[in-house]
């Protein structure tokens, strides 16, 4: 599978990469062996890049993660976690559902963007993963605590990068805005933007894709289906973790008629639709079983003709910039 270098960094990413939190049991379980053969089957299909966080799962997807790569060697895949997040055991009992995974609440989530912060949720991190070192270390949605980010966090990981600690550093939102702040004005090798440039929200195509392209900074892009709506638009279905408005769910099964007219599927329009900008050097998505992930691999690597592009512009369903080369 095709590659790219995250910015002016070392780091090379697969253009189609694993995210880690449905395997950490988020929203329903998911079975060990499940987990093991979802992560086994991105390795067949020849993704080489796995993204994961202690938020998911409370450390579970880490710990699986982790526990799936090991028969790897490590020298051919990259890993991304992220801080911002520091794990405190907890002893209240009950599950964690509330935030999203249904997992035991072992543990409680501390927003911690300290310097000290950052090192020691890198550290357990790393017992999680049982590795050494990951490739590259987010900020994971620091959107209420930008003044000790920028002022603190950052400035650790740019630290850990000089001391090799780690490969690549950015920040992971979703939102444009303060990630397009990240790249004007730090030193970030790339920012993991999650659902803010698919075919339903383009936001940023004005701010965040043209900053990168201009500092020569790499975007990955996450949340390819903004988390359902665009892998099976039905009423129900989910919109940015949340049950998706009527019209947007209208809007996704016009772009859907529209891309079986032309011999097409929704996914695969949507997974081109994030890989194109010349900015953007992986595609995010995540997967719970060995089934999806073959279903995405297969997606990403279909042809979707420039004819469903055209025809998505003329009726007002992308904007005349959103047009894939």
């Amino acid at each position: 599978m095709k590659r790219r270098r995250l910015g002016r960094s070392r780091v090379e990413v697969t253009a189609l990469a694993f995210g880690s939190a449905g395997i950490g049991n988020l929203y329903t379980e998911v079975g060990e062996q499940e987990a093991h053969e979802a992560v086994e089957a991105a390795w067949q299909r020849g993704i080489r890049s796995f993204d994961t966080a202690p938020h998911y799962g409370l450390g579970l997807a880490e710990r699986r993660l982790g526990a799936a790569l090991r028969a790897h060697p490590r020298a051919r895949y990259t890993v991304s976690t992220k801080v911002g997040r520091r794990l405190e055991p907890a002893d209240a009992g009950g599950d964690d559902l509330a935030d999203g995974f249904a997992v035991p609440a072992t543990h409680r989530r501390v927003w911690d963007f300290s310097a000290d912060g950052v090192r020691r949720t890198l550290e357990a991190s790393l017992l999680r993963l049982g590795l050494d070192q990951v490739d590259v270390v987010y900020l994971h949605d620091p959107d209420d605590h930008a003044e000790q980010a920028f002022r603190e966090a950052y400035p650790a990981l740019e630290r850990l990068r000089a001391e090799g600690v780690v490969g690549a550093i950015g920040a992971g939102m979703n939102q444009s805005a303060m990630l397009t702040r990240f790249v004007r004005d730090t030193d970030v090798d790339v920012v993991l933007c999650a659902g803010r440039h698919t075919l339903l929200d383009q936001s940023a195509l004005s701010d965040l894709l043209p900053a990168a392209l201009e500092r020569g900074r790499s975007v990955v892009v996450g949340g390819p289906f903004n988390s359902g709506l665009l892998a099976d638009p039905r009423p129900g279905a989910t919109y940015d973790y949340a049950q998706a408005p009527a019209e947007l769910l209208d809007r996704a099964l016009r772009i859907k008629a529209a891309a079986e007219r032309h011999g097409t599927t929704l996914r695969a329009a949507a997974l081109a639709f994030c890989a194109a900008h010349p900015a953007v050097a992986s595609v995010l998505a995540g997967a719970r079983s060995a089934a999806e992930v073959h279903d995405c691999a297969d997606q990403f690597a279909a042809p979707v003709p420039t004819a469903l592009w055209q025809e998505l512009r003329a009726a007002g369903l992308l904007p005349p910039e959103g047009e894939p080369a």
